[in-house]
């Protein structure tokens, strides 16, 4: 019944947001950032853990800055759930003002290849998916939110300009190894840690980060193109660029460290765009070597405390 209620308002919440202009929910997004800041020790720390690894030269007082812009990103992305789901596909299309690169995916599509996107959680990706959604044939791997009774919001959400949402088990790597043999575009998540057994450690920012293998095992099968791709948050909420970059050369290599390597130089390739619009708050090196290698007392490695 709880769930059931969550799962109304924030629907509720997501239509009313909807309709609403990006400046004022940007707007809105820097009020509910100063609020995270200041009561969530979880997001502060674990935003400045990050940023010290991936910027150990950067002034104390610049990580700080960092870490406010990226939740008041972060929480931008969050309020615009409703526009990107829910608001009229016009208006979205509209917001996206800027497309870079489009040619890679045009041009891999022009040769019967499929094309890989990796989509890292950079700006808005919930716009990136539109985007690519009503322009290509696509498909992306979809996990039901732990609020079951949302999921029908969602799923609608993602798949109303077109994509085909699939599930994250071997039935939905069979079904993205379908579409790219179509000569068609597929998402993957490139920064997410995956379960242990599927993935290896690759540098990420001169950290080893456990990094998903999957890539490689698409690559082999498909002689697909790797891009990636994100929807930059244009200043004051005006809107979105979209870029398409060409993909770090390794994420081609057979051996799964050299790709995976290659797949975390694609991320921070894509992170130079604007790195405050990254989302520092995932806890992105988790996952130790030391730990894979059940080394004692192992947790002194870890990163988060």
């Amino acid at each position: 019944m709880k769930r059931s209620f969550n799962a109304t308002a924030i629907h509720g919440l997501w239509r009313l947001l909807s309709g609403w202009r990006l400046s004022a929910l940007w707007r809105l997004a820097g009020v509910a950032s100063r609020v995270l800041y200041a009561v969530s020790r979880r997001e502060r720390h674990v935003s400045r853990r990050n940023l010290e690894v991936a910027f150990p030269d950067a002034t104390p007082a610049d990580r700080r800055l960092c870490v406010q812009q990226s939740l008041r990103h972060s929480a931008a992305t969050m309020l615009e759930l409703g526009f990107a789901w829910i608001g009229e596909p016009q208006r979205v299309e509209a917001a996206i003002v800027e497309v870079h690169g489009r040619e890679l995916l045009d041009d891999a599509r022009a040769e019967n290849r499929g094309v890989i996107v990796l989509a890292p959680h950079f700006g808005n990706w919930e716009v990136l998916n539109f985007w690519l959604s009503s322009h290509f044939p696509f498909t992306a791997m979809y996990e039901p939110p732990k609020i079951a009774d949302l999921d029908p919001v969602i799923r609608h959400g993602r798949e109303r300009m077109g994509a085909e949402l699939v599930p994250t088990n071997p039935r939905g790597v069979a079904a993205l190894l379908k579409a790219l043999k179509r000569a068609e575009a597929i998402g993957i998540l490139p920064d997410q840690e995956p379960d242990w057994g599927s993935g290896v450690f690759a540098d990420f920012f001169g950290r080893q980060a456990y990094t998903a293998t999957l890539l490689p095992k698409l690559v082999a099968r498909t002689q697909a193109r790797v891009v990636t791709g994100v929807a930059r948050r244009l200043p004051e909420g005006q809107g979105f660029a979209i870029h398409f970059l060409a993909a770090d050369e390794r994420v081609y290599a057979s051996d799964e460290a050299t790709s995976a390597t290659g797949v975390n130089a694609c991320v921070e390739a894509a992170i130079a765009l604007d790195p405050v619009q990254y989302q520092w708050e995932y806890k992105r090196w988790k996952k130790t070597p030391e730990e894979e290698h059940n080394v004692p007392d192992f947790r002194r490695f870890r990163l988060y405390r």
